[in-house]
């Protein structure tokens, strides 16, 4: 799973969508092309900050001009957008959680005790693969790439600091790390959710896809070794490292018990506790271990907030959950690194996912994404134009509704039915749905994939994307072995027989099959 949270009910159903002609599709294209991407040119990186927000707003308030024009009422678009808005409920108040961990993390020790261990233990000549391949592991175990990265990715960050290392290259193999062990998982969520959707069977689905994800990870390492070459570590001189560690050890109690949120965390995931009771559950026993072990650390960020008397105390522990934590180590890099957390931290990623969800719902509910997949159907010719589609279909599914579990659920069940046709087992639509919607998730701005990692690791998604090389190099590996037909499993034309006939194919009868949310 990419969100550490239950998936949606596959057998919830939007209203019939209306019918949209290409003169109205072409235009909301368009426009959603312009707009999102002259926000994005003229803001850059800082486009997340309310350019994105507004241009999506705009998209969808033209979408609900369209769907007016259309006889579409208000009412039926209005639900649509509750319903869609109403999907990312529980993820929003996982980003605002997720800011209170990080301030409790920083707090309680939990957080610095990770960088001091790693960077003892880690060398800035093989950080990158290092990086990537303990995120890939620790991803694997608990099945949850968010889990992962608030954990390790965060401390992976603040050791590349440490090492006067690159945190955009860093935040990629964190990135690639995490989807790998996610993807790989029978923990995650949505290694079960693809199957269940194509129609195949888990541990199939998980040998399958080891024949694309083994040879993307290994030359995703491969591509971090190389980096790690090419990269000049001479900056992480030993007397920068020894200044951060003694900031840190002069600062904080260092000791293994300042690990037990962490740990604590892992084994939650592990156990599929739903995500906000283990993450607010843990930040309260890092609020109550930084009591016991850390309260110089304690009194010093009471001191810089300024606040005196026998309150000062409780608002310091409230200021961290809402605010964020701060320091004064003497040790600038240091102070900026661990500085940070808070729910109002995150309240401008639940700002985007809010504005991505309602421009969705209008251009669900108007039969824009319909319409996308009824004519990416005419592309099909082959295996591998139909796995190439099917790809794209996700990544659209991405793009356009910000929603990872939505870029899984509405491919699959648009597809099946074709790769059936085709005599193709469905674990080559399952395998599919992964490559092109759960590994791309991360990599666009205002999927919630997205905004969780670049608000969690604090690295922008554009400044990160490059280095994502695992979610890259994944699905074109994909592509290649659909045209290539390397490791593409048929089924009998017994077992296909009339089931694919009768199965009745939602690109030539939308009205009769509305398409499923996820």
């Amino acid at each position: 799973m990419n969100k550490p949270i239950k998936n949606p009910d596959p057998n919830m159903r939007y209203p019939k969508e209306q019918n949209l002609s290409t003169v109205d599709a072409t235009l909301l294209g368009t426009v959603l092309l312009l707009v999102l991407g002259g926000a994005i040119g003229l803001f850059g990186s800082d486009s997340l900050s309310g350019a994105t927000q507004v241009a999506m707003m705009m998209t969808g308030f033209l979408a609900a001009m369209v769907g007016l024009k259309n006889g579409i009422r208000w009412s039926e678009i209005e639900a649509s957008i509750i319903q869609a808005t109403a999907r990312t409920a529980v993820p929003n108040l996982i980003f605002l959680s997720v800011g209170a961990l990080i301030g409790a993390m920083m707090l309680s020790g939990a957080v610095p005790t990770l960088l001091f261990v790693g960077m003892k233990l880690l060398s800035p000549e093989w950080f990158y693969p290092s990086c990537c391949l303990i995120c890939a592991l620790v991803s694997i175990c608990i099945g949850s790439s968010w889990t992962t990265a608030a954990t390790i990715g965060v401390a992976m960050i603040g050791v590349a600091y440490g090492f006067s290392l690159s945190p955009a290259i860093t935040a990629g193999a964190v990135v690639s790390g995490a989807y790998f062990g996610d993807k790989m998982s029978p923990l995650s969520e949505t290694t079960n959710l693809a199957p269940a959707i194509a129609g195949s069977n888990l541990f199939t689905h998980i040998r399958h896809m080891s024949w694309v994800s083994v040879p993307s990870i290994m030359l995703a390492l491969l591509f971090f070794f190389m980096v790690s070459v090419f990269t000049n570590t001479s900056d992480a001189k030993d007397s920068q490292i020894t200044a951060f560690l003694d900031a840190l050890e002069s600062s904080y109690t260092i000791a293994w018990y300042n690990l037990i949120p962490v740990v604590l965390l892992l084994v939650l995931a592990v156990k599929k506790v739903p995500a906000y009771l283990a993450i607010t559950g843990v930040t309260l026993i890092a609020m109550m271990l930084a009591l016991l072990t850390q309260m110089p650390v304690v009194n010093q960020f009471i001191a810089l907030l300024g606040l005196e008397g026998s309150s000062a105390l409780g608002r310091a522990l409230w200021v961290t959950l809402y605010d964020g934590f701060m320091i004064n180590t003497g040790n600038e890099q240091v102070d900026s690194l661990l500085s940070r957390g808070g729910m109002l931290s995150m309240v401008n990623m639940v700002w985007l996912v809010l504005a991505s969800m309602m421009m969705t719902g209008v251009l669900e509910r108007i039969g824009f994404v319909t319409y996308l997949m009824r004519a990416l159907s005419k592309l099909i010719s082959s295996t591998g134009s139909l796995i190439a589609t099917t790809m794209g279909t996700c990544l659209g599914v991405n793009v356009l509704t910000g929603d990872q579990y939505l870029s899984i659920v509405l491919p699959g069940q648009m597809w099946k039915a074709e790769y059936k046709k085709r005599g193709l087992a469905s674990e080559n639509l399952s395998r599919s749905l992964e490559d092109g919607g759960t590994i791309t998730s991360p990599l666009i701005p205002w999927n919630a994939c997205g905004v969780y990692m670049a608000g969690t690791l604090q690295v922008a998604t554009l400044a990160y994307l490059p280095f994502c090389f695992f979610n890259l190099i994944n699905p074109l590996l994909a592509l290649l072995y659909g045209f290539l037909n390397i490791r593409i499993v048929r089924i009998s034309d017994e077992e296909t027989g009339e089931e694919a006939k009768s199965q009745l194919n939602p690109l030539t009868d939308a009205q009769e099959k509305p398409a499923i949310a996820g």
